[in-house]
C-alpha cells in the first residue's frame, strides 16, 4: 500500500513525498481510512511507529477541503491534547511540515514559555491547536479559547497523561467540547485506567494497534548488568569509556536521580545533560537540539520528559533504573532500533529491582542476556540467576 492509495490529495502527498515518505507505516494504514471515515479509533502505538501522521495527515485532509473557502478569522476545529511541552512542539512541527501545502493553520500552547505569544495566535484564529491541559485550561479560564466548533478531538499518550495526574484535566476539557464529535485516542499501553477512560470518551471506536505493547524491535539487542544501586553511576561511567556509544538516551526514575547522573558524567568527562519537568523550558528545548545535532553524548532523562523525544537512528538506549512497570521498559527500548536499523538496549538491575526484571521478562516472553564480569558486579553473582 501507497499514501496516494490512503485517499490523501496531492497537496498532502506532495508534502510526504517531500519528507522522502513512501509507504505508510502499518499505524498509519489501519488508522488513516477510519479517521477520514469520522470513525472514534482507540489506538495502540508505540514510539517510533509513525502515530502522530497516523492522525495529522488525515485531520488535515479533512480540514483543507474547505480550508481556501475560510473568510476572516478561522475557527478551531481540530484539539489535539498531549501530555508534555516537548510533545506539543513535535507534534505541531509535524502538522506544519505534512500541511504546508493545504492552507490549514495550526497554533500550539504549552507551559514554561510566554503565554503572550499564544493569545497572539489563537487571536489571529487557527484551524488546529495543539495543547498541553493546564496551558489549554489557563487559555480557557481567560476566555482566549473557544472550543465549541471543534470536530476532532485527539488525545494523544493517554497513558502518559494519566500517569501525570492530568485525568480530571482531560475529563473537564473533553465535558467543554461539542457533542457529537469524532474522538481519536492514542496510547503506547492499555492498563485498565486507559481501557475506562476511552469507554467514557469515544462512540463505537475503530480498534488499531501497530505493535503488540509486549513487543521489541527484532533488531534490538538486550542486556542487562546487575549491579549494586551505588555502583550504577561508575558502570555508567565505566560504559561510557567505548566511544561507540556516541549518542546515548539515558533513563532515571525521578528528576533528582537525572540531574546526579548528568553532574557525574560532566565531572567524569562525558558531555551531559538532564531533561525533566523542573527544567525551565528553554533549557529542556536546548538539551534536546544539542543531542539531536549531536553536541552532546547523553541525555539524561525522566519517562515524563522523554515523551517528544523522536531522534532517528539513535542506537543506544540505557535503563539507569529499572521501570516498576514493564509496559515502560517496552516503550522506552522502542527509542532504538526502529525501522529495520540495529539498535542496543542496556539495563542496570540492582538487587531492589529484580522483581522489575521479572516483570519485564515475563512480558516481553524473553530472557535478556547478562552481561557478565564487569568491573561492578556484586561480589557473588556469577552463579546467580534471576529465578523465573
Amino acid at each position: 500500500m501507497a499514501f496516494v492509495d490512503l485517499g490523501l490529495s496531492q497537496p498532502l502527498l506532495r508534502a510526504i513525498v517531500a519528507e522522502g515518505y513512501q509507504m505508510p507505516t502499518p499505524i498509519q494504514a489501519m488508522a488513516i481510512p477510519h479517521v477520514l471515515e469520522g470513525r472514534d479509533v482507540f489506538g495502540c502505538a508505540q514510539t517510533g511507529t509513525g502515530k502522530t501522521a497516523a492522525f495529522a495527515l488525515p485531520i488535515l485532509e479533512r480540514l483543507s477541503r474547505d480550508a481556501s473557502e475560510a473568510k476572516g478569522k478561522r475557527t478551531l476545529r481540530a484539539l489535539v491534547l498531549t501530555p508534555t511541552r516537548e510533545l506539543a512542539a513535535q507534534i505541531a512541527d509535524n502538522f506544519g511540515t505534512y500541511g504546508r501545502f493545504t492552507g490549514v493553520h495550526h497554533a500550539a500552547a504549552y507551559g514554561g514559555v510566554d503565554i503572550n505569544r499564544q493569545l497572539q495566535a489563537l487571536a489571529r484564529g487557527c484551524d488546529v491547536l495543539i495543547a498541553t491541559p493546564g496551558r489549554l485550561l489557563d487559555l480557557m479560564a481567560r476566555r482566549a479559547v473557544a472550543l465549541g466548533a471543534v470536530e476532532l478531538f485527539v488525545l494523544d499518550e493517554a497513558d502518559r497523561m494519566l500517569d501525570m495526574g492530568f485525568v480530571q484535566d482531560v475529563k473537564r476539557v473533553a465535558n467543554a467540547l461539542p457533542k457529537p464529535r469524532q474522538t481519536l485516542l492514542f496510547s503506547a499501553t492499555l492498563p485498565d485506567s486507559i481501557r475506562s477512560l476511552a469507554q467514557s470518551l469515544l462512540h463505537s471506536p475503530v480498534h488499531v494497534a501497530a505493535t503488540p505493547v509486549s513487543s521489541a524491535a527484532e533488531t534490538l539487542d538486550q542486556s542487562v548488568y546487575f549491579v549494586e544501586k551505588a555502583d550504577k553511576r561508575k558502570l555508567l561511567a565505566w560504559l561510557l569509556r567505548d566511544e561507540k556509544l556516541d549518542r546515548t538516551l539515558t533513563f532515571t526514575r525521578t528528576k533528582h536521580g537525572a540531574n546526579r547522573v548528568a553532574e557525574y558524567l560532566v565531572k567524569n568527562g562525558v558531555n551531559a545533560a538532564a531533561i525533566h519537568g523542573n527544567k525551565s523550558q528553554g533549557a529542556r528545548e536546548r538539551a534536546l537540539s544539542d543531542f539531536k545535532l549531536g553536541r552532546l553524548r547523553v541525555l539524561v532523562a525522566t519517562d515524563i520528559a522523554a515523551r517528544g523525544i523522536d531522534i532517528d537512528q539513535l542506537s543506544y538506549v540505557i535503563n539507569f533504573d529499572l521501570p516498576n512497570t514493564p509496559e515502560t521498559y517496552v516503550h522506552r527500548i522502542g527509542r532504538s532500533g526502529r525501522a529495520g536499523s540495529v539498535g542496543s538496549a542496556l539495563s542496570f538491575c540492582d538487587r531492589e529491582e529484580r522483581p522489575y526484571l521479572r516483570s519485564i521478562e515475563r512480558l516481553i516472553r524473553t530472557q535478556i542476556r547478562v552481561v557478565r564480569s564487569h568491573p561492578h558486579e556484586p561480589s557473588g553473582e556469577e552463579s546467580v540467576r534471576v529465578a523465573r
